[in-house]
């Protein structure tokens, strides 16, 4: 994996504000390359738990296709975007997530994944977690994203 250096050293974050943005970003775009050596980057909703990212889809897909011929991905994270007051700029705070995909396979982190997923992103329906798993579990995928590097940017007010 190639490790270049940040052009905007100035906007570089540490490592602990990547992970902020990393925590609270809505939407993840997952970049992988498909079996042509196309890119490819679908926009996905994953939860970060410890060093990991975690998503669920399909078991099968364009993808899932793409993951389990090669496991290298990237993840970009934007967390609050604003306009600049008085310039024609914005104001912005990101994150680039790279390292390995891999099939969650055990149920148990299969389920635990999932339940976090639920939490972070549709709370007030986690009553119907346990009806929901039990129907969907069986045709449901989880995917792991073990993070080899992440890196932040900024532009905020000074």
């Amino acid at each position: 994996m190639e490790n270049r250096e940040m052009r905007r050293k100035d906007r570089k974050t540490d490592e602990a504000a990547a992970y902020a943005v990393a925590e609270k970003c809505g939407w993840f775009a997952l970049s992988v390359t498909l079996a042509n050596g196309e890119p490819y980057c679908v926009p996905l909703s994953m939860v970060l738990r410890e060093s990991a990212l975690y998503f669920h889809c399909a078991k099968c897909g364009l993808k899932t296709e793409a993951l389990r011929r090669d496991a290298r991905v990237c993840v970009c994270c934007v967390g609050e975007v604003s306009p600049a007051e008085g310039e024609l700029a914005l104001e912005y705070e990101s994150a680039i997530i790279r390292g390995r995909a891999e099939e969650v396979t055990d149920k148990a982190e299969m389920t635990a994944a999932l339940r976090a997923l639920g939490e972070r992103y549709t709370p007030n329906s986690m009553p119907a977690f346990a009806a929901e798993l039990h129907k969907d579990l069986a045709h449901t995928a989880v995917w792991k994203i073990e993070i080899e590097s992440i890196s932040g940017k900024s532009r905020k007010k000074k």
